[in-house]
């Protein structure tokens, strides 16, 4: 396992979209393991594997009840909205409010290439959001709710 490094806004393979993952191997698990140490390293609650300089379509989340492996995912049902604050570690030292559903279910494939679907609600929903939007190319500064604006935050 390793940390790896995390892309910094400017970096261009963060507008770039990811590639569907086929193959369900080794080269897949140590991105997983990778992924899951550099998302604590860095006390993180979403990563995306684009943020780590691989385009495929991969993300692991914790927001607080144990780590979720997402592969080739897709929200599959929104519903209510929420309006909070938001960061992300490629985007170091501010954060914006944006405008997210409450609820979403995210359709994923786990590390063995079986189809689940997970649910998230308040943070979590927020999170599968804006991690989804990375495979997209787009950070959460492209989501900001209406009259918002980037603050600095340490």
């Amino acid at each position: 396992m390793a940390i790896r490094k995390i892309r910094i806004d400017g970096d261009e393979i963060l507008s770039k979209t990811s590639r569907p993952v086929t193959d369900f191997d080794d080269r897949l698990f140590q991105l997983l393991d990778d992924m899951k140490d550099t998302l604590y390293h860095a006390e993180g609650c979403g990563l995306a594997a684009v943020q780590v300089g691989v385009l495929r379509r991969v993300v692991v989340v914790d927001c607080g009840d144990g780590l979720l492996e997402l592969i080739n995912p897709e929200i599959v049902f929104r519903e209510g909205e929420q309006k909070e604050a938001e960061g992300c570690l490629s985007v170091p030292g501010v954060v914006g409010v944006t405008l997210r559903p409450e609820t979403v279910r995210v359709r994923a494939q786990n590390r063995e290439g079986n189809w689940c679907l997970y649910q998230g609600k308040g943070l979590k929903a927020r999170c599968f959001c804006h991690e989804l939007d990375h495979l997209d190319g787009i950070l959460f500064k492209q989501k900001l709710a209406p009259g918002e604006k980037l603050e600095r935050c340490e």
